[in-house]
């Protein structure tokens, strides 16, 4: 999981307008048209000034009226008017074949297409990239696994319009700059098609309502595709807690600490300066939900507890400022840039339950890559990087015990692709083959659109309890009320083959 090349795939949203040209392969050094990389080096002149944060959150940056945790019912009232119906326990539409087209072929989005195309059952209809290099070299992969020749879409930055109105895809799979993941997931949901988005799956309060308003309307599933959510060990930690090894689960934290400063500062690596800038726009954590879905699924988040709200607070921004003074020669456009971000956020997530998530979120400065994945309950408690485990009757001598003697409770899914292949130890290439075994199946997807908006709420969220001085805000009802209802998630039962 320390490749960030393969989850930090986007630009920077300015949360002001919904004009900006698309910016569709995020990663790769390729030359793209001049419209593209003058809006995203020229916007570093201004970006320090900060952004007008119109829809990060609901009214001002001061404190949002936060619910009782304990008062049910409370959270309904910042809740607009439902549009459509719940896609709460929706099934796919069973089909033999599903049609796959794929938006944004940077380095995510090209190996991703490798995992898409190793699967039975589905067939790459379709490609879109604007640097035509990249999708060519995308569609000769296709070919090259025995399918069809996909339909090519290189003709400027909207171009994935034209492919979200084909009659012959199911399924679009958006890996693009950050900022474009809302409005090309509205795309495909206005379009009659499902759609699965690279983290974090829009950036503002009330585009997160609208994903949710629009899968309800449109009957179509929108998915924040977190690949963390099928680590092995967050698998596993799953079915323990959900046995009651743990006992009552109190608490549980989650994090995205990885040292990105070479990367960010690497012309090759990211296509522009687009995930540096962020850094110039918010201070808040931009990037919770590899920690927040593990840890939201352990204590059933959205099927019977809820998150109620968050309070953060930042540490200064100096890491990236200091990385730049030692490393960025006299006239690199990154000197004309203010950064904001705190080297260190921290934030902790009440919910309805009265427990209590720790997110932590740094980029900027020197330490090893963890996502910390912890839970801790009445009889013990799990921590990972390294992972080790403390739970009663097994341990009572106040020392760590070995978190590999517990391997009878991995999931199925690890049990059946005992080595997967792909990215990130495996987890990539299982987040695929579930999501397109449930399509093939007519299954209920291990997580919905109600998953999606709440894992990214810390986003906007975050940002404006910094701001206020580490004021709580309230993380919304995105499931207006069917949160209460117990349901299904990751802890999936094996179903039966075709």
């Amino acid at each position: 999981m320390n490749d960030a090349a393969q989850h930090d795939d986007g630009t920077q949203h300015d949360a002001t307008q919904h004009g900006n040209p698309r910016h569709h392969g995020a990663e790769s050094g390729d030359p793209g048209p001049m419209s593209r990389r003058s809006v995203l080096w020229t916007t570093a002149s201004v970006a320090g000034a900060g952004l007008a944060l119109g829809g990060l959150g609901a009214g001002t940056a001061s404190a949002a009226p936060v619910p009782d945790p304990q008062s049910a019912g409370a959270e309904q009232a910042s809740a607009p008017r439902r549009q459509g119906r719940t896609m709460v326990g929706v099934p796919f539409d069973r089909r033999s074949t599903v049609r796959v087209g794929l938006v944004g072929l940077g380095n995510r989005g090209g190996s991703m297409i490798d995992l898409f195309l190793a699967m039975e059952g589905v067939r790459v209809v379709a490609v879109c990239d604007p640097v035509r290099a990249k999708a060519e070299r995308a569609a000769a992969k296709v070919g090259a696994a025995g399918q069809p020749s996909p339909a090519v879409y290189t003709n400027g930055e909207n171009d994935y319009e034209n492919l979200c109105r084909r009659g012959d895809i199911d399924f679009v799979y958006v890996a693009t700059p950050w900022d474009f993941h809302f409005e090309m997931a509205r795309t495909a949901l206005l379009n009659g098609k499902h759609v699965g988005v690279e983290c974090p799956i829009a950036l503002r309060l009330d585009e997160l309502w609208e994903l949710v308003d629009l899968s309800e309307r449109t009957r179509r599933h929108c998915m924040q595709l977190e690949n963390c959510c099928y680590g092995r060990n967050e698998m596993r930690v799953l079915r323990m807690a959900h046995a009651g090894l743990f006992g009552d689960l109190l608490h549980g934290a989650g994090a995205y600490n990885h040292d990105l400063r070479g990367l960010m500062f690497d012309p090759e690596y990211y296509e522009g300066p687009w995930r540096r800038l962020w850094h110039t726009r918010l201070r808040g954590d931009l990037y919770p939900n590899h920690g927040f879905g593990p840890v939201a699924n352990y204590m059933d988040i959205n099927r019977g507890d809820r998150a109620v709200s968050i309070t953060s607070v930042g540490s200064p921004s100096l890491g990236l400022a200091e990385y730049r003074r030692n490393n960025m020669p006299p006239g690199d456009p990154s000197w004309k840039e203010t950064y904001i971000e705190s080297d260190r956020t921290i934030s902790l997530v009440q919910t309805a339950k009265g427990r209590v998530i720790r997110l932590e979120h740094d980029v900027s400065t020197p330490h090893p890559y963890s996502r910390i994945n912890s839970l801790g309950g009445t009889k013990g408690v799990f921590e990972d990087y390294p992972a080790r485990i403390y739970i009663e009757p097994d341990h009572t001598n106040d020392a760590w015990g070995d978190f590999s003697r517990y391997a009878q409770w991995d999931h199925w899914l690890w049990k059946e692709h005992a080595n997967p292949p792909g990215g990130h130890g495996g987890m990539d290439y299982l987040l695929v083959f579930r999501l397109m075994q449930c399509m093939r199946l007519g299954l209920v997807p291990d997580f919905d659109v109600y998953d999606a908006a709440t894992w990214t709420a810390p986003v906007p969220l975050s940002h404006l309890s910094i701001k206020a001085k580490g004021a709580p805000q309230q993380i919304p009802d995105f499931t207006r009320g069917e949160w209460k209802k117990a349901r299904s998630g990751m802890d999936s039962e094996q179903p039966e083959q075709i």
